[in-house]
């Protein structure tokens, strides 16, 4: 067999050394085949370590021993017959576990349980790793991994692998957990598409022995698919079934609004019509007396953020600049929205705020559509600072967690406005991944959950390091009493 033994998203993730890995992944791409050569390294080398392996049943446990007992004779590795032996648990004496085990020439060795013993918190010396399989499954997730992290204390590892069993699985928790900031664990995400773009058929193709073409890897993925449908989302593409009703409930949302300023500019008929150096006259006057005096209420103390959620005349553009408090506190001073108004009078707004934001230091803009006009001219005119943004599943799935975890522990103040509220509420699982769904979002058929998206993007920008900062207008820390009391 020709190329290397692992596939690279195989040996990627078996470089990945932090003290917790996480992998969400699909079925059947060889996962758990690969971290048994991680646990054969790990242990059959001199000052190695010993492995332990916890799975949800007997027979995968047994065919983690034996993938282990396989991978040793490829490396070379002195290693005992595999020994089957019962474990019965200090607390429960009647509850008794089968343990596998293979011992290595380095006085380290491989263990593999079907379940979780209490003894697991007696582990964790230096370099000693465990590997749980098919965390979603097994019994009681939380209280195991509470154990295991306790191998970490000493320079131990753990590595979690899982297909996903539910929205509301822990396993699917901890991942929004990490993605939301509140695990530092490193996550990697595996689907079905990953492992063929890595290599995954062809290698099928090469043990099978028959000759792998484009055609043949699209009709067996077909099939694949549809054999596993209608759970194929969860089982191949790391998507967890899910139900319906808001991302965000209506009372969390509440409990993170304060009072803030919504100014909205509509382009009439005859605004449209008009040349755009009237239309600029026309707009100036609307900057000066909306815009500029909220400005000048800002924090010239504090950094600021923005981000921009694009739409020429269906739904609302969206202009959100963000606040960075002393205690890291984000609020959304006032937003902008703008409806049915030119690319040039909004790319005029946009200067407006920017120019004038105190220690304006990141903004996103959306740069899908027509959207990329404004994103470009602004990061022509403030550089690397400006974030020209695409938004795919992946940017929803990494960041709405966080955001939503900003509202559980109220670190974040948004305008109160009914709008704005309905916009957060709109917020739905599609397919697993928390975003806006296709369609308008009110009974007028005007907006699409623009302010959520606008505020995401200031949200998301407000952690960039961002460029130099450019310093605007703003007040003194004692001005605007109304905005007090949310740092």
């Amino acid at each position: 067999m020709d190329g290397p033994i692992l596939l690279k998203y195989q040996s990627d993730a078996l470089a990945d050394r932090s003290p917790v890995v996480v992998i969400e992944k699909s079925r059947r791409i060889g996962a758990s085949y690969a971290e048994a050569a991680g646990a054969v390294l790990n242990s059959s080398v001199r000052g190695g370590a010993n492995t332990y392996y916890i799975s949800f049943s007997r027979e995968m446990t047994a065919g983690f021993i034996g993938d282990c007992a396989q991978w040793a004779k490829i490396f070379g590795a002195g290693a005992s017959k595999i020994r089957e032996s019962i474990f019965t648990d200090p607390v429960n004496p009647e509850k008794s576990i089968i343990k596998y085990s293979i011992k290595f020439n380095s006085g380290r060795e491989i263990q593999a349980l079907s379940s979780a013993p209490r003894s697991l918190r007696s582990k964790g010396r230096p370099g000693e790793m465990l590997i749980i399989d098919e965390a979603a499954f097994v019994d009681d997730f939380d209280e195991l991994l509470k154990a295991a992290l306790a191998m970490t204390m000493w320079g131990g590892r753990v590595r979690i692998l899982s297909t996903h069993n539910g929205e509301e699985n822990p396993f699917n928790a901890l991942i929004n957990d990490i993605r939301a900031g509140r695990r530092d664990y490193s996550l990697r995400r595996i689907s079905l598409d990953d492992a063929l773009a890595d290599g995954l058929f062809k290698r099928i193709c090469a043990i099978g022995k028959r000759e792998w073409t484009p055609d043949e890897e699209n009709a067996w993925r077909s099939s694949l698919v549809a054999r596993y449908r209608p759970n194929s989302d969860e089982e191949l593409f790391c998507i967890p079934t899910f139900g319906g009703g808001a991302y965000l409930p209506r009372a969390l949302i509440e409990s993170c609004m304060v009072p803030a300023p919504l100014i909205r500019f509509s382009g009439s008929r005859a605004f449209n019509e008009s040349s755009e150096p009237s239309r600029r006259a026309e707009m100036q006057d609307w900057i000066e007396e909306q815009v500029k005096p909220l400005l000048k209420n800002l924090d010239v103390e504090r950094r600021h953020a923005l981000g921009m959620d694009f739409a020429r005349s269906g739904d609302m553009s969206n202009i959100a600049p963000i606040e960075v408090g002393e205690t890291l506190h984000r609020r959304v001073p006032f937003l902008i929205e703008m409806h049915n108004v030119p690319h040039k009078q909004q790319e005029q707004v946009l200067f407006s705020v920017c120019d004038g934001l105190p220690r304006f230091f990141a903004a996103s803009i959306d740069a899908g559509g027509n959207g990329s006009y404004i994103a470009e001219a602004a990061r022509d005119r403030y550089g690397s600072i400006i974030e020209e943004l695409k938004f795919t599943e992946g940017w929803y799935r990494d960041n709405m967690p966080k955001y939503k975890a900003s509202f559980e522990d109220r670190l974040i103040s948004i305008p109160m406005h009914d709008d704005v509220l309905e916009d957060h509420r709109a917020i739905k699982i599609v397919r697993g991944i928390p975003r806006i769904p296709p369609g308008n979002t009110d009974k007028k058929g005007e907006r699409h959950g623009d302010s959520a998206i606008g505020i995401t993007m200031a949200y998301t920008a407000s952690f960039r390091d961002g460029g130099p900062v450019r310093v605007g207008v703003g007040r003194s820390r004692a001005a605007s009493s109304w905005m007090a009391g949310y740092a």
